[in-house]
């Protein structure tokens, strides 16, 4: 596998790892004792939404993903055979 491909690979392992630890540990105004929402301030909008922490856990979460994935590319854990479920009706077309 080329570099490139493995750079462009862990990238969308760590924007789909950003999405999924994004809401870990936000609270909102309501969850939060004597916050008081500023007017113009959405209700919803998080207290305590910490970039940097949300980025560190994205990044671990990334690595272990990736590297799983990375393993099963290099071992052959599963392949394309694993996971098809449905027989197709003629292997080969004669082409």
């Amino acid at each position: 596998m080329n570099w490139t491909s493995i750079a462009a690979i862990y990238v969308l392992f760590w924007v789909m790892s950003a999405f999924i630890v994004l809401p870990i540990g936000l609270r909102t105004p309501d969850e939060v004792d004597g916050h008081v929402v500023g007017r113009g301030h959405a209700d919803s909008a998080p207290v305590n939404f910490r970039p940097m922490l949300v980025a560190k856990r994205a990044t671990v979460l990334a690595a272990v993903l990736f590297g799983l994935y990375y393993a099963n590319y290099a071992l052959g854990w599963f392949t394309v055979e694993d996971i098809n479920f449905f027989d197709a009706p003629v292997k080969d077309l004669g082409y």
